[in-house]
């Protein structure tokens, strides 16, 4: 009954699509999805037809239509919500991709003999992955985590996107497709680029993503009872927050942190943010506060104690300056204080690669396509671009896919195996 009633959900948001000529929804779509002809589809009683049609334009799919900032993307931009409600294409895109993901069993495309390597497994990674072995590459995926995802497992919570669509997403894309995945293995450790290029990878991509939590740099940083946002996401079970908490940032991070954490027993729990604006998503926002979250504006911290975050007032004009008002500091209580003030890269691959240029930021130096300073290096994502949205990830991560493509295909066959004809040893009882 309750797939029945989604169903019908679902359809009664399609018939309410104009199909419109110029579909201003597509347009706000990072990944430019044919939301009008997916939608045709449908109410012709082609999901099939519609399914092939989302997860060719966008591995990702069944993700994107849950984690996506669709306020401000297709539905955004949907013309029946100048005067009234848009059309929710994310209850529509979400239906259609997770009832054709269960029917996607086909097997590897035919090899074409080269070998492509992977290292991260967010969604550019996953992305490049996927469109790689459609082509019939040996792909490898090197992730440093025990499970794939990225900070799609590990930053954004359970509540938003569950753990079931990552696992099946590896099981058909990745098991069911022959892509090999490494995991708790981190490249520039153990293992350096140089070897994988030994091993016969034609190309190598790096979309490690930006783990490192940016700091305030601020007295008490670094006491009992301060955390970081990204690393509390990555496992929210491990922390003791206590009943009161504070969390510095009005970001979509933020947001997840602050409703995770009262998901785990938080009592009281407040937003600080430096401007008058809450910076995450008017979505984001409105559930946090529907669920009890407090916002304070124009604070910023000056110092964290045991007992909790020392706030001075700010000024605000009418450009945007913040000026802080001497006097006005005050001690806003709290057992707990995360941090939630972006993220930066980590130097693990670049600090082991020689030659391998990046921004005065830390991140890859890259061309439109995502071609690093050495030749047959790739990268794309956070690690090129800051954090940014997962459907900005996957429509870059796209283009460097064919890019890599493109390389490889210009490079010269493979040399036969010097030990193809080496007698396979035999193992008889006992042995």
């Amino acid at each position: 009954m309750k797939e029945q009633n989604m169903a019908l959900h679902v359809m009664d948001e399609a018939n309410h699509c104009l199909g419109c000529k110029v579909p201003r929804c597509q347009q706000g779509c990072p990944i430019h999805t044919n939301i009008p002809e997916v939608i045709r589809l449908l109410k012709d009683n082609k999901l099939d037809e519609a399914g092939r049609m989302l997860f060719e334009n966008n591995p990702l799919t069944t993700v994107c239509s849950l984690v996506c900032n669709h306020e401000k993307q297709c539905e955004g931009h949907c013309v029946r919500g100048i005067k009234g409600a848009p059309v929710h294409f994310s209850v529509i895109e979400n239906y259609i991709s997770s009832t054709y993901a269960s029917q996607m069993t086909q097997g590897p495309a035919p090899s074409n003999g080269k070998k492509a390597a992977i290292i991260g497994s967010g969604p550019a990674g996953l992305t490049i992955a996927v469109i790689l072995a459609r082509y019939g590459y040996d792909v490898t995926i090197f992730e440093s985590h025990d499970k794939i995802g990225g900070v799609l497992r590990y930053g954004i919570p359970e509540f938003r996107l569950p753990k079931t669509v990552l696992d099946d997403f590896e099981y058909r894309h990745l098991r069911l497709k022959g892509i090999k995945v490494r995991p708790n293995t981190d490249v520039g450790k153990a293992l350096k680029i140089e070897d994988l290029f030994r091993d016969g990878y034609k190309a190598i991509f790096i979309g490690t993503g930006v783990w490192r939590p940016n700091t305030l740099h601020i007295k008490g940083e670094s006491l009992g009872n301060v955390h970081y946002a990204i690393n509390y996401l990555q496992n929210p079970d491990v922390y003791h927050l206590g009943s009161r908490v504070i969390v510095i940032g009005a970001g979509n991070a933020a947001m997840d942190v602050a409703r995770t954490a009262i998901r785990h027993g938080t009592r009281h729990l407040e937003c600080f943010s430096l401007s008058k604006t809450i910076s995450a998503s008017e979505y984001e926002a409105s559930y946090a506060k529907l669920e009890g979250v407090n916002f304070i504006f124009n604070k910023k911290p000056v110092e964290i104690t045991d007992k909790g975050v020392v706030f001075i007032d700010l000024n605000e004009a009418e450009d945007g300056t913040l000026t802080e008002l001497p006097g006005t500091e005050k001690l806003y209580p709290a057992d707990s204080v995360i941090v939630s003030i972006s993220q930066g890269p980590c130097t693990t691959i670049t600090d082991s690669t020689k030659d391998l240029k990046t921004t005065p930021r830390g991140l890859f130096e890259t061309d439109e396509v995502g071609r690093t300073s050495i030749p047959g290096i790739f990268a794309s994502g956070d690690a090129v671009k800051g954090a940014r949205t997962v459907v900005e990830a996957v429509a870059y991560s796209k283009n460097v896919a064919e890019a890599m493509h493109e390389y490889m295909q210009t490079l010269p066959p493979d040399l036969p195996d010097e030990y193809a004809n080496v007698p396979v040893a035999e193992y008889g009882e006992g042995n």
